[in-house]
């Protein structure tokens, strides 16, 4: 069952309070959300367990997730809905770690390449769940990233229910490809972290968001956290 959310200002809060105990919570919440930043007010609404897990699919549907790390997300999401799952890592040992873990699994495939902008390899600099092209640091790693609207075409994906992307910076060139090819509307759900690793990322991001309203609305945002757009 789809748990209720209060909406406040522009943040939703999980779950939805009915009891004297979680009215209290609530009022701090509100107290302190003006005074504290983003990932505090994230932490505060357990938006982890909540918002990231809760949409509407079922054993049909199908999601994308890039950045798969460890699996745990897509892990989740498999066990709470059995959905069809399509599973991108570039780091040849989080994605050999992945399929050990879905070992035998036909609806999860991995990939162990990542999704970008443009096809190409890059230098990737190791760094478990915050490996990236963007953060320097001597563990690195050549890695092969494909064109996601290429790779979308060439597999004959008509629709996706939810794609989350967590790519530390690869998050700008993704969704501008996917907006540039007009694949963003066969979409429903876009579960995104933005990263500030760029000198213009507030601004990079406002354009996207400036994109994304033409086909999608936000059900949450913390900035340079978590936000969700889901499709109009």
């Amino acid at each position: 069952m789809k748990e209720k959310h209060l909406k406040i200002g522009n943040l939703l809060i999980a779950p939805f309070p009915d009891t004297p105990k979680q009215i209290v919570k609530l009022l701090i919440y509100i107290v302190l959300r003006k005074k504290i930043g983003a990932f505090e007010n994230w932490k505060l609404a357990a938006g982890d367990k909540t918002f990231r897990l809760d949409y509407n699919l079922n054993s049909e549907s199908v999601v994308f997730d890039l950045g798969g790390y460890e699996g745990l997300w897509s892990d989740n999401i498999f066990k709470r809905y059995g959905s069809n799952l399509f599973i991108f890592e570039p780091i040849k040992e989080f994605a050999q770690n992945i399929e050990k873990r879905f070992s035998g699994n036909s609806k999860i495939k991995i990939y162990d390449f990542g999704l970008a902008g443009e096809t190409k390899k890059i230098e990737m600099n190791k760094s478990l769940d915050s490996s990236s092209a963007f953060v320097k640091n001597s563990n690195k790693e050549i890695v092969q990233l494909k064109k996601i609207s290429d790779f979308i075409k060439e597999n004959n994906i008509k629709n996706i229910d939810l794609i989350k992307i967590n790519i530390e910076g690869g998050e700008y060139e993704v969704l501008e490809d996917l907006i540039e090819n007009a694949l963003i509307k066969n979409i429903k759900n876009i579960q995104v972290q933005f990263h500030s690793v760029f000198p213009n990322a507030k601004e990079r991001m406002e354009k996207i968001q400036a994109e994304l309203i033409k086909t999608h609305h936000p059900t949450y945002q913390y900035k340079f956290v978590w936000e969700n757009w889901e499709i109009n």
